[in-house]
């Protein structure tokens, strides 16, 4: 005989439960009653693996930063071209400062531009799982490194999240399913 409440097995002259003290009906034969039918389960969905997880994390925050990093590159593209035209065309001693930053703000422009569309697209590519967007990310968290605090940070998440091996068959295994 079972309890009607709870489910444990309850022996007979019992008058209530021992797990859940839930008063039992007397006089009823131990095997008239049946035991409770478990409850419904749905199955859980499978836990994502540790590099699954980890990889859209990741991609999210290169998306983020590639995205703030867009910023400084279209200042120094537009931005510095119109503060250009507030330096005098000769400075003391005939040199002309605004032929000179000119080109500098332009070239900095162009990598900062060039370092936010990789970083964009190595975040597109984990979120999709594309082959070559582990390596990308890789090779932009090492660069990364360099730029204290944040792109250290995101470096070092890079570093620890896509370099080891079992990280790289985990993550074919991805690009494979994915695609």
């Amino acid at each position: 005989m079972f309890c009607s409440n709870c489910g444990a097995a309850i022996t007979t002259g019992q008058n209530f439960c021992s797990n859940c003290g839930k008063q039992l009906v007397a006089g009823v034969a131990p095997s008239a009653q049946a035991p409770p039918t478990p409850p419904s389960v749905t199955p859980l969905p499978p836990a994502l693996s540790r590099i699954e997880k980890h990889t859209k994390i990741l991609a999210i925050l290169w998306l983020a930063v590639s995205v703030f990093g867009l910023i400084p590159s279209f200042w120094f593209f537009f931005g510095s071209g119109m503060a250009m035209h507030f330096i005098p065309l000769h400075l003391q001693f005939g040199f002309p400062l605004r032929a000179f930053l000119w080109p500098i703000a332009g070239a900095i422009g162009i990598f900062l531009l060039a370092s936010a569309v990789l970083g964009l697209l190595a975040g597109w590519g984990l979120l999709n799982y594309r082959p070559w967007a582990r390596v990308l990310a890789l090779i932009l968290g090492v660069i990364s490194l360099i730029h204290f605090p944040f792109g250290t940070a995101l470096g070092i998440y890079t570093l620890w999240v896509l370099l080891p091996a079992e990280s790289e068959r985990e993550y074919q295994r991805l690009a494979r399913t994915a695609n």
